[in-house]
């Protein structure tokens, strides 16, 4: 599919008839591209220059390196990762956020509440503790949070008073009501009290609201899915080389000299099967809006001859080595040769935008040739 993409892109940029063409063929390409990441629509850029959450963007160089591609395929238990503000923006321990954008079809895996705990409010006199309890609440009832029936505790747990920085609840069950009826998505409610739950009349703890604080303490919600779109990876697919040069790739591409009489097709036939760079920039495709990181990648693509005898080279399997010998001898009409083609794929990682404007990190299976071999 992506190599059928990236060859529309291709005559679409090259191809010399007229414009209207050129277009029609371009936005088929693009609307193609867009069914491979899973999309009907690009998303519309933000109107606006937006930061991404930092813990996004740790997040996106925790599992793929600078071009997307993944380090490792088992750091993310599902394949997509959604980030939410809260939309209250209110001083209040309120907070609410909307959902809309999570498809019908993702798993609910993990879902996450993050606040950001300032430093302790000043106290006068010696502190007779260094922790408070702090409670995280699913709202059941918009206008009684208070009440016994209008909430249920997610989550509980003792937070100390001596540092700063981010805390980290589990609210996955709330996540999962929302997403199935979204009119029961009332928010969430958090309480600071002393240890046992006593009450305090001015807590000492505090976290950043939607309001007077940076943009990057704001409270967010994680949300971890699946969408169920994962790739028939091959068997040999797992962790990519992330040397600058690949095994099988030569440290200097050859390029054929003027004036030579030999076609490039006929030249690409006289070589053996060999990946070869093929490269995707978001930013000539017109996403680079919408798209934060990677500005691009490297897809890579297989070219080459499969010749009579297939070496070890060459990552032949049993079949493309049988096939190879049939023929070579002739042994039955109509059997080609086999044709070099990706034997390891690996997968991408995008961080961008989406319609809302929440940041969304998702994984795409089989989006680079790892390395070829005969087949």
């Amino acid at each position: 599919m992506l190599g059928t993409v990236l060859l529309l892109l291709a005559l679409a940029k090259t191809a010399c008839p007229s414009p209207a063409s050129v277009a029609s063929r371009r936005a088929e390409a693009l609307k193609k591209l867009l069914e491979v990441f899973g999309m009907e629509d690009p998303p519309a850029p933000p109107a606006h220059f937006k930061q991404p959450p930092q813990y996004m963007v740790d997040l996106f160089n925790t599992v793929a390196n600078a071009d997307g591609v993944t380090k490792n395929p088992d750091i993310l238990e599902g394949n997509t990762v959604r980030s939410f503000l809260d939309k209250t923006h209110s001083e209040e321990m309120r907070f609410l956020f909307v959902l809309s954008s999570v498809a019908k079809n993702e798993k609910i895996l993990t879902a996450e509440l993050h606040l950001f705990r300032l430093w302790p409010r000043v106290t006068e006199g010696p502190k007779r503790h260094h922790f408070c309890q702090v409670s995280v609440y699913q709202v059941l009832e918009k206008d009684k949070p208070d009440t016994a029936g209008g909430k249920k505790l997610l989550a509980a747990r003792l937070v100390s008073l001596q540092t700063s920085g981010w805390e980290v609840f589990a609210i996955t069950p709330a996540v999962r009501d929302w997403t199935e009826d979204e009119s029961s998505n009332q928010g969430l409610l958090v309480t600071v009290q002393g240890l046992g739950g006593s009450p305090l009349d001015a807590p000492p703890l505090q976290f950043a609201s939607g309001r007077g604080h940076h943009e990057s303490k704001k409270p967010m919600l994680v949300l971890f899915t699946d969408d169920g779109r994962r790739g028939a990876s091959l068997p040999t697919a797992g962790f990519p080389d992330l040397k600058p040069q690949a095994p099988n790739l030569p440290a200097k591409m050859p390029v054929p000299k003027l004036g030579r009489s030999r076609s490039t097709r006929s030249l690409d036939r006289l070589q053996p099967c060999q990946r070869h760079p093929l490269s995707v920039d978001f930013e000539e495709i017109g996403w680079s809006g919408w798209i934060i990181s990677p500005r691009g990648y490297n897809a890579f693509h297989c070219k080459g001859s499969c010749p009579f005898p297939l070496g070890e080279n060459m990552r032949p399997t049993n079949h493309a080595t049988v096939q190879s010998i049939i023929n070579a001898l002739k042994l039955s009409e109509g059997v080609s040769s086999p044709c070099c083609v990706p034997d390891k794929l690996y997968s991408i990682n995008l961080l961008y935008f989406d319609d809302d404007e929440n940041v969304v990190l998702k994984q795409y299976d089989d989006m680079v040739a790892g390395s070829c071999g005969c087949h």
